[in-house]
Formats: structure tokens, C-alpha cells, sequence
């Protein structure tokens, strides 16, 4: 089964005007060149569209079934040049973004929305990946862009610093260190039962806290690799534990947060993490649309 979008255009136009000079007339040309493409359509399809006369065309039954998928047919091919040219523009598409859990406090969000305003015809994919997994995600493309905590490999991927953040240390409702009226310190902690990140999965908090406090393995009593997770243990008197200053927007009952003495005010990073030669025209646009954006604004 063969035909052209010149004939479909030519039944679209007799069905319209149930008349073979109107729809030649419109179509700009003459009726018996248009009378032959009919004829070719149905012969290519194997049945009849038309029924005419001297005095009348109609559309039989088959004819009003295929002249409505005619149009679809129409819509698409018609509508294909201007996807096309979007899509390497990059103004449509899809780009697929991986997340860390602890960037959802407030950033993924701003993130979204302003992806949403600017690029509204760009889908965004969500994949929840530890950093870890994002990298490997970004090297197979099977993402285009993390969230993700430092350190990457500058020769495989260009990153940016979008959020910087405190480090807190989340204690129990009415604890000692609570009550102390400045930035907590190492020798502060000496003798608290220790809520930890996991060394494996959350290798990123774990150096952060390591250099805060020398780590005693008799102190940890948990070791764990989501915030979440610790703020319901520090809210059950299991301990204390290092949190980015964004947890305290979970609000978890029970559980205060203590400002902590650091070498760096707000050590706590958080990178746009993408491939140095991604394959997305949509990625450009969306790491242009994320220009200038601090979440910490918002």
C-alpha cells in the first residue's frame, strides 16, 4: 500500500468541498490531474472513498473512516518539520535529571519550577541515585544531567556549584548541646552516642564528618545513608548526627539543630553534574535556564 500526502491532501480537499472544480480551484490546480490522484489512492488502498456523479460527490462509508485519519496523517507530517527543528534547538525534549535524596530539601524543587517557566516544552525524567550511581548513570547516558556532591572527574564531566549550605549537627528535643548558646565544637561531642553516614553510600557526609570529629567506631551506634533516616533515630534519643543545614525544612519532631564550628562556613556542596559531550540539545537549554539560579533565595 503506497500513496503520497498529495493525495491525501486531494481527498481531504474534494471531502471538504463535495466538489471536484472547488477542491482543484483551492488545491491550485487542475481537475483532472486531481480526479487521477483519487483514483491512485484508491487504488492503492483497495477500496472506494468517493462516490460521484455528474451531479454529486459524497464520501461513502470507508471514504468518512479514512478521511479522518487522512487529517491525523496530515497534522503529523505537517507538524514534523517544526518538532524536528525544535528538538535540535533544544527548546523540546526530554531531559533525564538524577537526584540525590538530601537535594529534594528546597532545591529540586526551585529546580523544576524554573525549568517549568523557562523550557515548558521540555520534559523532565526524575531518577533518585546516590552520587555513586549518578556517575556511573551519566557515563552509560542513561541520564543527562545530577545533583550531585563533589569530588567528579573534570576530564569526563563540567559541573556547576548551584547550593552551599552549613553543616548542623540535629539532636534530641531538650539535649545539653542545645542549651549551648554558640557553634558546637569537637571536643563538645566527646562521649554522644554517634548517628553516622554510611562510609559506602553516603561517602560524601561521611568525610565531611570525619574531619569535624575523630571518629571513635565505639560512639556509632547507627550508620546510615539517608538524613531522613537520621532525624527519625535523633528524634528517638538514638544520638546525634551531621545534617546539611537544608534538613531542618523536613521539620521531624523532637529533634533540634545546633549551629557547628567549621573550617568553611557552608561546606556542604551541591553541583549540576553533566557530561562534557552530551548528545542532548535539550541539556544546553536547560543548564542555560538554570543560570543565576540560588535556591537559597527562594
Amino acid at each position: 500500500m503506497t500513496y503520497t500526502l498529495g493525495q491525501l491532501r486531494g481527498l481531504v480537499a474534494v471531502a471538504e468541498e463535495l466538489h471536484f472544480g472547488r477542491a482543484a480551484a483551492r488545491l491550485r490546480m487542475t481537475q483532472p490531474p486531481l480526479s487521477r490522484q483519487i483514483q491512485k489512492l484508491e487504488a492503492a488502498i483497495g477500496v472506494q472513498l468517493l462516490e460521484r456523479d455528474k451531479q454529486r460527490v459524497a464520501l461513502t462509508l470507508a471514504g468518512e473512516a479514512f478521511l479522518v485519519e487522512a487529517r491525523r496523517i496530515l497534522t503529523i507530517a505537517e507538524a514534523a518539520p517544526e518538532l524536528a527543528r525544535r528538538i535540535h534547538s533544544g527548546s523540546r525534549g526530554v531531559v533525564r535529571l538524577g537526584f540525590t535524596a538530601a537535594s529534594t530539601f528546597g532545591t529540586l524543587g526551585c529546580i523544576l519550577n524554573r525549568l517549568e517557566e523557562r523550557l515548558p516544552e521540555v520534559r523532565i525524567e526524575l531518577f533518585e541515585m546516590v552520587t555513586r550511581e549518578q556517575i556511573d548513570a551519566l557515563t552509560a547516558e542513561d541520564i543527562d544531567v545530577g545533583l550531585a556532591r563533589p569530588p567528579f572527574d573534570s576530564e569526563l564531566f563540567d559541573s556547576h556549584l548551584i547550593q552551599q549550605e552549613a553543616l548542623l549537627l540535629a539532636v534530641p528535643d531538650g539535649h545539653r548541646l542545645a542549651g549551648l548558646h554558640r557553634p558546637a565544637r569537637a571536643d563538645d561531642l566527646d562521649g554522644e552516642p554517634l548517628i553516622i553516614h554510611s562510609q559506602r553510600k553516603a561517602r560524601y557526609f561521611y568525610d565531611l564528618m570525619v574531619g569535624m570529629v575523630p571518629l571513635a567506631q565505639e560512639r556509632v551506634v547507627h550508620s546510615v545513608s539517608q538524613i531522613l533516616t537520621m532525624l527519625w533515630l535523633v528524634s528517638a534519643g538514638r544520638g546525634v548526627a551531621f545534617v546539611p543545614a537544608s534538613a531542618a525544612l523536613l521539620r521531624i519532631p523532637h529533634v533540634a539543630f545546633v549551629p557547628l564550628a567549621t573550617h568553611v562556613p557552608r561546606p556542604v556542596e551541591l553541583h549540576l553534574l553533566w557530561p562534557r559531550h552530551s548528545r542532548n540539545p535539550a541539556l544546553s537549554q536547560a543548564l542555560a535556564a538554570l543560570e543565576g539560579l540560588n535556591p537559597q533565595e527562594n
